[in-house]
């Protein structure tokens, strides 16, 4: 499961906005803007799991341990993109 802080993480990494994540993991914007609140508010499974996706697709790894969570950007998935 991907996480409010992970997406906004990811999306920094990458250099893309809220708009251009919406559109490649084919999501409303207003439901990844949900998603990356911190304000608790519900989202579904199916929304997340296409964010994460899109994501994955180009080269973020998200890492989550019982000391946090984070997201690392590979570099040889994210150069074929």
């Amino acid at each position: 499961m991907i996480t409010a802080r992970q997406s906004r993480a990811a999306r920094a990494l990458l250099g893309w906005t809220q708009e251009t994540l919406a559109d490649k993991a084919r999501v409303s914007l207003t439901a990844l803007k949900r998603l990356e609140s911190e304000s608790g508010l519900e989202v579904y499974e199916t929304t997340r799991d296409q964010v994460r996706r899109a994501l994955e697709a180009a080269g973020i790894v998200l890492l989550l341990t019982d000391k946090g969570e984070g997201v690392l950007l590979h570099h040889e998935q994210s150069r074929q993109r």
